[in-house]
């Protein structure tokens, strides 16, 4: 089956994108250099196209009480105009997906990963069908990020939409736009959900009032240096939350609250844990890689994600690892054990280091 194309596809082939397959769509790498494009995000504004991503919107007067059953986050802090990050769980407390929820007036909008829409698609109308809920995935949408120091002035510049006082992790709703505060890059930044007929429009705007367009590549940096998991990598079906950095999405009140998985989390926390997701910071010479061993001072560990980081010029990731591990660890790259150090990320905020 040929690969999905989002509505801006040929904005990025003329921008001379690097095209690759992702999540079965097409989607842009880079622009020529992802180094270039992780420093614009950190010093003035990045543009990300993610309409990749699947949009659903829930209705119905049982949308709330179907969220409350799937997601284990508090639906609460999603009234009309917030959202709220958390986790999808599947009954033996594996993590379906990471989502971002969304309140309306009339329901809620759900924004999951590509890699997962079917999965996380089959899931919520499996349980819908409890609720008397209806479930809309929103193909019609676009969905387009500015990311960076300069991205809520540039999105004003660019647009008659003035969201400059909009908070972190709000909501505004105007003419079939949505534009949230929610970002994933350790900078400031806005998202759009937009129809996809307007699209290319809001782009070519964005890129005229100064934003610089990133792809994938920039994005997995920025992301990782913000601290933030990669599902499928530092997170799936066999982790769960407590063990992968998310417990305090987790919204154990009201007791009575029977979300899915909730069971198992409590089983597990009451035993203890046996490995937890922590940072780790290289500080031998190598590149950190997903897969590589991590030897600690508590029993060994595997790294789920890693990178160079363009901005501390040093390599980064995430370590699965015995709760007990502190301090010094060896990282086995080409056989070799070089020193690291393990931490509590994130690591990098408004450009800066924040870890210790």
């Amino acid at each position: 089956m040929a690969a999905r194309r989002t509505a801006l596809y040929e904005e990025h082939v003329a921008a001379k994108a690097r095209i690759v397959p992702f999540a079965d769509w097409s989607m842009p790498l880079n622009y020529g250099s992802q180094i270039a494009e992780h420093h614009e995000v950190r010093r003035s504004v990045g543009l990300f196209d993610v309409s990749h991503m699947t949009i659903t919107d829930v209705t119905g007067t049982c949308a709330r009480e179907l969220l409350a059953r799937v997601f284990a986050g508090d639906v609460g802090k999603a009234a009309p105009g917030r959202a709220v990050y958390g986790v999808l769980l599947n009954e033996s407390g594996g993590i379906i997906d990471d989502v971002i929820v969304y309140g309306r007036d009339a329901g809620y909008r759900v924004v999951s990963n590509a890699a997962t829409r079917e999965k996380v698609l089959d899931w919520l109308h499996a349980h819908a069908a409890d609720f008397g809920v209806d479930l809309h995935e929103r193909q019609d949408l676009a969905l387009i990020a500015a990311q960076g120091p300069d991205a809520l002035r540039t999105f004003c510049a660019a647009t008659s939409m003035d969201v400059a006082d909009l908070r972190t992790f709000s909501v505004r709703e105007r003419n079939g736009w949505m534009v949230a505060r929610t970002g994933y890059t350790g900078e400031d930044g806005v998202e759009a959900a937009l129809p996809v007929d307007q699209a290319a429009a809001l782009w070519r705007q964005l890129s005229d009032a100064g934003a610089v367009a990133a792809g994938l590549a920039a994005r997995d940096t920025l992301r990782l240096e913000a601290g933030l998991l990669l599902y499928g990598q530092d997170m799936d079906e066999t982790t769960s939350p407590l063990e992968s950095n998310l417990g305090w999405t987790v919204a154990w009140d009201p007791p009575e609250r029977g979300f899915v998985g909730r069971e198992a989390l409590a089983r597990q926390r009451a035993r203890g844990l046996e490995r937890v997701l922590r940072g780790v910071v290289l500080t031998g010479r190598g590149v950190i890689r997903h897969g590589q061993r991590v030897e600690t001072n508590a029993g060994d560990g595997a790294v789920t994600s890693g990178i160079f980081s363009p901005t501390l010029g040093y390599s980064i990731g995430f370590a699965r690892v015995p709760p007990e591990a502190t301090g010094d660890c060896l990282i086995e790259i080409r056989g070799a054990g070089i020193p690291g150090r393990i931490v509590r990320p994130p690591f990098v905020r408004h450009g800066k280091q924040v870890f210790k």
